[in-house]
């Protein structure tokens, strides 16, 4: 495994200079957050910009993953809309598109996966009818991902449909697609009292493909620094060696743009101890 950072927590740097400061801090790896300052997905010359980045990370040898949280990429007036469980067909195919995107940026880029949530509802439709349009959209989203050799990490995240591993556990054998796997959030788990988080590794460790860091408090979904929250990062880090997970560890600290290089700095130094000066 290695130690990344999430480009959100570099939301006011160019993509360029962010890959520089990361490499130069000792990270082995970017989750690449497209956005509309990093590779807006309608800029004109995305093609080139996504080039230009392939090339940062070759230069650097930086491994990636792509994430899809870009708070207003899509409309500019709500966050996170629409979604896969938005009410119309219209909404739901603007947030395909996206992610369609996400994946073939993976492809090119040659990511270990592209990362996505369900969104939460903006109606007010049955859980049944939620959870329908979502395995509808994941199925047809991990066949066009599967054909392009590009894996899908399928995040729970608070606040939203699918919030907790119960509720993955049930989409996951809905769609039931070899593409289809799981992004493990270890702050989440922690709000949602999902303890103890190496349980969860090792349930889930046949499709583990993606993990987020950072410290979070129990009931309440923020992402926090570390050492400042109740994570047990003993414990995670013990979960992913026993469950052979050899992928990214990607910090998430978004809010923490407005400090991001002292804030990767300290990210890394608190970390590294438990996961190991060059990774495992």
């Amino acid at each position: 495994m290695f130690l990344g950072y999430n480009t959100n927590g570099f939301a006011h740097h160019r993509l360029g200079d962010a890959l520089d400061v990361l490499a130069e801090l000792g990270y082995g790896g970017v989750a690449l957050t497209p956005d509309v300052n990093h590779l807006d997905p309608h800029a004109l010359d995305l093609s080139a910009r996504t080039a230009e980045f392939g090339a940062g990370l070759a230069r650097h040898g930086l491994r990636c993953a792509i994430e899809t949280g870009a708070r207003f990429v899509l409309d500019p007036r709500r966050k996170h809309q629409p979604t896969l469980i938005s009410p119309t067909d219209e909404l739901r195919e603007r947030r395909h598109w996206f992610l369609w995107l996400c994946v073939r940026l993976a492809e090119e880029l040659g990511a270990g996966c592209v990362s996505f949530w369900s969104g939460a509802p903006d109606d007010r439709a049955a859980p049944s009818e939620l959870m329908t349009r979502l395995v509808e959209q994941c199925k047809r989203l991990a066949e066009e991902a599967g054909r392009r050799g590009v894996r899908l990490a399928f995040e729970p995240e608070p606040g939203m449909f699918i919030d907790t591993m119960d509720k993955f556990a049930e989409l996951h054998g809905r769609v039931n697609h070899p593409a289809f796997g799981l992004t493990v959030d270890v702050g989440h788990l922690v709000c949602n009292g999902e303890l103890p988080v190496s349980k969860f590794l090792a349930d889930w460790k046949h499709v583990l493909w993606n993990i987020h860091i950072e410290d979070m408090r129990p009931g309440v979904h923020d992402h926090i620094m570390f050492g400042e929250g109740a994570v047990d990062f003993a414990d995670v880090f013990a979960g992913l060696r026993a469950a052979g997970y050899r992928e990214g560890v990607y910090v998430e600290l978004s809010r923490h743009s407005y400090d991001a290089v002292s804030t990767a700095r300290k990210a890394r130094a608190f970390l590294t101890p438990y996961l190991g000066e060059r990774g495992t």
